[in-house]
């Protein structure tokens, strides 16, 4: 009886702390599943113009997603910093780091844009190696060429967007983001249908016609996040002569690159094996590649619940830590990582039900395509509560600055574990996509259990804004 009560005590929460939550995550849901749900709407649309289409738009935003995930990484140094300050009290320390945010956000989109205009063709082909037609190969680069080309236009204003998203977030302003994105979400749907279609008078562009429908919602989400954030800037003071001038203290730039540089190689690398999982499992067939793209659509969807934790995790953890009160950011650590878990277990079972069902919406493509996305899912489905675990451990060692063993846990583990096993599995033991993807996804088990070592010994637990007040 001892134990379970000292269970219970470790593993749930309070009604205070629920709601607590609830106020942080359901925004974030609520953004999510809109950004997901349409994406699943383009991912049909798209899907709807034929395989080879999909597919190559589904490559080209591999790569563009290895952009969006070093924003994030670039950002979260000064993110780290950013939600101890605001827990400090220390708004001068939140405008110092909203201005780093810029600083890194310019950078990275002059690098990344250099990067898709001179090697966008050769990085695509990098994902077309597998059994397939030729012919079916050169329609997916071209597509996928024309799609990424355009979308460069739209890299700076998602870049810029995250970092006012980024620092509303770490001051608990969950609610202006989540509308900022849905309504770029409804843009980005709405001329979908109008370019890709050529409906109601607009052209008929097809994949084009996809990319600048996502171009122009980057331009409209930016709009809204600055119009509405310096109109309350009462409320959000940390804007209030954010752009006189760009100079912050060197001690603190010095700290957030030294905290930061690991968090970017990590998301940058991170997104990076990913990408390099999706260019190994190709090699199995070309049918794979629309599969993979079908299965990332649909599981997103289900995993918006569980993924909304690292929000929770950086906002409560993080400013916990920033009050010096260890004990309630352990606390809070525990409770959530047990929370995520249950979520994904209840949405895991969901998407087991419905996996034969929403991959009979691509009508658009071929019937083995829908088949191996259909038991792909259903993979996916079983590892959902393993990641969610993984998920809550990594957010939680980032929230204490420990972005060494940050990097070497979510990063290191791809490239060290994940990529050479899907490299064994599919070109060594020609093993099948269902095994390949089976094996490498189970493995993250080894990961959650480093994570929960990683976090009992409570090294993470750091105030790291307190030598900056």
């Amino acid at each position: 009886m001892k134990l379970l009560s000292s269970a219970r005590r470790t593993l749930l929460g309070d009604k205070v702390f629920y709601k607590t939550v609830l106020a942080l995550v359901v925004p974030v849901i609520i953004q999510s599943t809109v950004t997901n749900f349409v994406s699943l709407l383009d991912n049909l649309m798209v899907g709807a113009l034929g395989t080879a289409e999909m597919s190559g738009v589904a490559i080209a935003n591999q790569l563009l997603f290895i952009f969006n995930l070093a924003v994030f990484g670039g950002l979260s140094g000064a993110g780290i910093f950013g939600a101890q300050f605001f827990g400090a009290g220390d708004i001068g320390g939140l405008r110092n780091t909203f201005r780093i945010k810029l600083m890194e956000s310019l950078m990275l989109f002059g690098l990344a844009a250099t990067t898709f205009l001179l090697m966008g063709p050769q990085l695509i082909t990098l994902f077309l190696q597998g059994e397939g037609e030729a012919e079916m190969a050169e329609q997916m680069l071209a597509n996928g060429n024309t799609y990424l080309k355009i979308s460069i236009i739209g890299l700076l204003p998602f870049a810029v967007s995250q970092c006012y998203s980024g620092t509303l977030r770490e001051m608990g302003e969950t609610r202006m983001p989540m509308l900022a994105s849905i309504a770029a979400v409804g843009t980005n749907a709405l001329f979908n249908y109008l370019l890709i279609f050529g409906k109601f008078g607009f052209p008929c562009m097809g994949v084009a016609g996809a990319a600048t429908a996502t171009v122009l919602s980057r331009f409209v989400e930016l709009f809204i996040l600055v119009f509405a954030a310096h109109r309350h800037s009462d409320r959000f003071t940390f804007l209030q002569g954010a752009f006189r001038t760009f100079r912050v203290p060197a001690s603190l730039l010095k700290d957030v690159v030294r905290m930061g540089l690991p968090l970017l190689l990590n998301e940058l690398l991170w997104s990076m094996g990913i990408s390099t999982l999706t260019a190994v499992y190709s090699r199995c067939s070309l049918t794979v590649v629309g599969a993979l793209s079908i299965t990332s659509t649909i599981t997103n969807l289900f995993n918006v619940v569980h993924l909304s934790m690292g929000t929770a995790v950086s906002i409560m953890v993080g400013q916990a830590l920033g009050a010096d009160d260890n004990d309630r950011a352990l606390s809070t650590t525990w409770k959530l990582a047990f929370f995520s878990f249950l979520c994904a277990v209840c949405m895991g079972l969901l998407l087991i039900l419905a996996s034969p069902y929403v991959t009979g919406i691509y009508r658009g493509v071929t019937a083995d395509v829908r088949e191996t996305a259909s038991s792909l899912l259903v993979i996916a489905a079983c590892i959902m509560p393993i990641q969610s675990f993984a998920h809550v451990a990594y957010f939680t060692l980032r929230s204490g600055g420990k972005t060494i063993i940050t990097f070497l846990f979510d990063a290191g583990y791809t490239w060290v574990i994940s990529v050479p096993l899907a490299l064994l599995m599919v070109s060594v033991l020609n093993a099948g996509i269902f095994a390949s993807y089976s094996v490498v996804e189970g493995m993250n088990l080894s990961k959650c259990v480093l994570g929960f070592i990683l976090i009992k010994k409570g090294i993470w637990m750091q105030n790291i804004a307190k030598a900056h007040a």
